[in-house]
């Protein structure tokens, strides 16, 4: 059995077995998992290689882009930024930025980017390789564009440009970046890092990306390249998918609050670990279980417009769903990440789950390998 390090709850060993099969069976290079029950972490544990050679162990502060875990992250402080009366949800996004009204979406609210209704998941105008990186081009860009569909009557996964719609609604209202919130009012009261961008000086503790793709292709190829909004979502920036991209300095030190969060599952569960509590602990006043209540019900379900398969999404937070379990319970919500990472929270069984890991597997269907027998040993023992 792979040598696994950290701690784990003994009622909670058959977890323990099922992370190690995970790497015994090649699904793994490197990789963290915590798990919080009613508010007490019972699985905190990591093992495997940074890199491909092997040379570099994953140790307790390793950290990895965790992608679009990033959005519940974000989410997370909005929740953040409307419990302290600096955002409202149903406010014309144009209120902080008049820009935005541009092409008919003066009336669209801050609820409908966070559902991702807004009709914005594509960037018409040609964007140049690095551009996700820059802000100011991201943000006028965005500005300026027509929506793909009327605003409100449909949903479609803002998969590259929701973190810069939602960024710049914070950046205007709360006069911070959203990274400097995440940075600042959460992870350091809790004691975890959250970083975006990620300094300089962690590059030596961040790990490689390895893709591992199934030979008989990936979900992806279902699109059909001249009519689907996958591509064109997806395919500008030309950076948006290139992993070699996402671990250079350009990509590390920019903040895109989609995508390039670095973590580790023990910040991704200690900052669900407070909405399992009800949005509060003895570390981290988060916000009142009535606006977790609102971020973390389910607004939006049904065929998705961009990634042409069933979607369910909170207020910036996917739902379980049978297409897509994150394990067994109903109301469960949080955000995956490209490749497997995947930060929740189940409200009725208390659990909070962070996973992040350096080999990206992109498959056939959504439902990464390495999940489900971790979720079945998780729910046994509780």
């Amino acid at each position: 059995m792979s040598e696994i390090h950290g701690s784990c709850d003994p009622a909670f060993a058959t977890v323990r077995d099922a992370f190690a099969e995970n790497f015994d069976g090649g699904l793994e290079l490197g990789a963290s998992l915590a798990i919080g029950v009613d508010g007490r972490k019972v699985v905190d544990l990591w093992g495997g290689h940074l890199d491909a050679a092997r040379t570099r162990p994953w140790a307790q502060d390793s950290l990895v882009c965790v992608f679009s875990c990033t959005k519940g992250i974000v989410a997370i402080a909005v929740m953040w930024c409307v419990e302290r009366g600096l955002l409202d949800l149903d406010e014309p996004v144009a209120s902080v930025w008049p820009e935005f009204a541009a092409g008919g979406k003066a009336e669209i609210p801050l609820r409908w980017l966070l559902t991702h209704q807004a009709g914005l998941p594509v960037i018409s105008a040609r964007m140049s390789f690095g551009a996700l990186s820059d802000w100011s081009a991201m943000t006028a860009a965005l500005a300026a564009e027509l929506p793909a569909w009327e605003p409100g009557t449909a949903h479609g996964y803002h998969g590259v440009t929701y973190g810069h719609l939602v960024g710049e609604v914070v950046r205007r209202a709360a006069g911070r970046s959203v990274g400097e919130i995440i940075r600042d009012e959460i992870a350091a009261p809790l004691g975890v890092e959250l970083a975006m961008p990620l300094p300089e000086s962690c590059d030596t503790r961040v790990a490689d990306l390895v893709v591992a793709t199934d030979p008989a292709g990936t979900f992806f190829d279902r699109w059909d390249p001249k009519r689907s909004l996958g591509p064109r979502a997806f395919g500008n920036p030309p950076d948006c998918n290139d992993p070699a991209h996402c671990v250079s300095p350009l990509f590390r030190r920019a903040e895109i609050p989609a995508a390039n969060l670095h973590a580790n599952a023990r910040g991704l569960e200690r900052v669900y670990r407070v909405l399992a509590v009800g949005g509060g602990d003895d570390e981290l006043d988060l916000a009142s279980s009535e606006v977790v209540e609102e971020f973390g019900r389910c607004h939006v379900r049904g065929d998705d417009l961009v990634m042409e398969l069933p979607t369910e999404f909170g207020l910036g937070f996917e739902h379980t769903i049978p297409e897509w379990p994150f394990g067994p319970g109903a109301r469960t919500f949080g955000h995956n990440g490209s490749g497997g990472s995947l930060g929740f929270v189940d409200p009725d069984a208390g659990v909070s789950f962070g996973y992040a890991m350096n080999r990206l597997w992109w498959g056939l269907d959504r439902n990464d390998p390495r999940w489900a027998p971790v979720f079945d040993a998780l729910y046994d023992a509780i």
